[in-house]
């Protein structure tokens, strides 16, 4: 859940817009997110590296509601950045041997279990690589409609830096949109970013959102892991108590 533009989904929550095709890591959480669309049934289509965390997700994709396109996660970025860089498709190693490049991934089940809609085989060819000929298949670059991302600082020309692992996606979702729209936990004024810092350059972004502090402070936890907190003084014990996961 970090680094996810969550005002901007909510907004999209509001307007009721449906049949959304969405391209994210994953969809989000049970009522958080992109999770929220989906309660809705504002989401006619996803593309999506990992969705294990959405039960919704699960059960409108097996009853046949939704069409789910899951792709590798490294694939996915580099299909992002690629749309934005004006790159049609590209060739990867990742993929190679399995349903990802031969097809038959179901995309779409009907509502008793059946396959509607699978995957289509790739395009693969050998390449000479310092190991020797290898196979590599054929990706295609991914360009959307709009790009919705989240950065910690940025300023009204829509230079961007984003914090940690919020940075894994946002600047290739930044890329790949016609009109990219940025919700800016921290608005500063030109000149204030280091250029050497800029993750994503204002060329990329057409509309920038400053948040509120309320705004900027609700952040979620997709999920907690804790260890049982220690009682009755310091411990003098050599060992650790397992982990244990909070739901």
């Amino acid at each position: 859940m970090c680094g996810i533009p969550s005002v901007l989904i909510g907004a999209l929550l509001e307007s009721r817009v449906n049949d959304l095709e969405v391209v994210s890591n994953n969809c989000g959480v049970d009522g958080w997110g992109l999770g929220q669309l989906l309660d809705t049934r504002q989401i006619r289509r996803v593309v999506a590296s990992y969705v294990g965390e959405n039960k919704e997700f699960a059960r409108q994709y097996l009853t046949g509601e939704l069409e789910v396109e899951l792709t590798p996660q490294g694939t996915l970025a580099e299909r992002l950045r690629a749309g934005g860089s004006g790159i049609p498709a590209f060739y990867t190693a990742t993929g190679v041997g399995t349903q990802v490049a031969d097809g038959g991934l179901p995309w779409r089940y009907d509502a008793h279990g059946n396959v509607l809609i699978s995957s289509p085989a790739k395009e693969t060819r050998p390449f000479i690589t310092a190991d020797g000929e290898k196979t590599f298949v054929l990706e295609q670059a991914i360009i959307c409609d709009f790009g919705l991302v989240r950065a910690w600082k940025g300023d009204r020309h829509g230079n961007l830096m984003y914090r940690s692992s919020a940075r894994n996606f946002n600047p290739m979702a930044a890329m790949s949109g016609k009109i990219t729209i940025a919700e800016v936990e921290q608005l500063v004024e030109p000149g204030d970013l280091d250029p050497d810092q800029i993750h994503t350059p204002g060329v990329y972004v057409h509309r920038v959102l400053p948040l509120t502090a309320e705004q900027a402070a609700d952040k979620r936890i997709e999920r907690a892991t804790v260890r049982p907190r220690l009682t009755g003084g310091p411990s003098t014990s050599s060992g650790h108590e397992p982990a244990q996961e909070a739901s």
